[in-house]
């Protein structure tokens, strides 16, 4: 049953269709959100909002092309009159290659998700939040914004630098009722996840056992990272701006 943690509260979860996305899709909406989500998955983006009834819509945006953002944002705030809170899920791991492999066009695609993609929503959303004097936006980092590890350079870039706009933002818009802030998750059992375990040289035992004992506490699930996400979205976390809010089973505390 619904708590009202965010209860009326209009909400744009990007990358919102499946896993950690969805999750936090449902998780908002038990607690009387009301969401629309941004993503490119027509099927599954659809077919997760008529699931979860009249609070959720979904639209198609391209969150790489400022013109799609634009459009997606101001069709939000027409239907609602407001925005009260961004969640910048959306992001892509990007090519697996050492620095001195990556190509340029590689190293400009996981950016334009992962870091412009952000920069446009909340460049979007902003105004109708500083003209509310009220707003709350969570981006999405990484461990890998923390921490590096012998994988993904492009992906680690720009989860670091997800995490200094993060902060950068809080500051500026603090005096506008505003705050951001970032969570960092660890390794968490989405769709992507399993694939990945699935396709793992020694079998997908071998990478689960490989992965749970990198994280002391557990592997996470959607949605324990989304109970994250809802905590600093609502107004339980009024005081907190320019956090960093990690939850990976202990795994950066060795």
């Amino acid at each position: 049953m619904s708590k009202g943690r965010v209860q009326d509260k209009v909400t744009i979860v990007t990358g919102g269709s499946r896993g950690i996305g969805g999750a936090t899709v449902r998780r908002f909406v038990e607690e009387g959100a009301k969401v629309v989500i941004f993503d490119m998955l027509d099927e599954e983006g659809t077919a997760l909002a008529t699931s979860l009834g009249a609070k959720v819509t979904y639209q198609n945006v391209d969150i790489t092309k400022e013109a799609s953002v634009s459009a997606a944002v101001r069709k939000v705030a027409d239907a609602h009159g407001r925005i009260d809170i961004l969640v910048n899920n959306a992001g892509i791991p990007g090519v697996n290659k050492f620095a001195h492999e990556v190509e340029v066009a590689e190293w400009d695609r996981v950016f334009d998700v992962n870091v412009k993609g952000m920069f446009l929503c909340t460049k979007h959303v902003l105004p109708h939040m500083m003209k509310q004097k009220a707003g709350s936006i969570v981006n999405f980092s990484s461990i890998y914004g923390l921490i590096g590890n012998i994988d993904l350079p492009p992906y680690h870039a720009t989860k670091g630098a997800v995490l200094m706009m993060t902060k950068t933002d809080a500051i500026c818009y603090a005096p506008h009722g505003i705050r951001v802030n970032a969570v960092h998750p660890g390794s968490t059992m989405t769709e992507l996840f399993m694939k990945a375990a699935e396709s793992y040289p020694a079998g997908k035992q071998a990478y689960l056992d490989m992965m749970k004992e990198k994280h002391p506490l557990c592997l996470g699930e959607p949605v324990d990272v989304a109970n994250c996400v809802l905590f600093l979205a609502s107004d339980e976390a009024r005081f907190v701006t320019g956090a960093s809010l990690v939850m990976d089973g202990g795994y950066t505390a060795q």
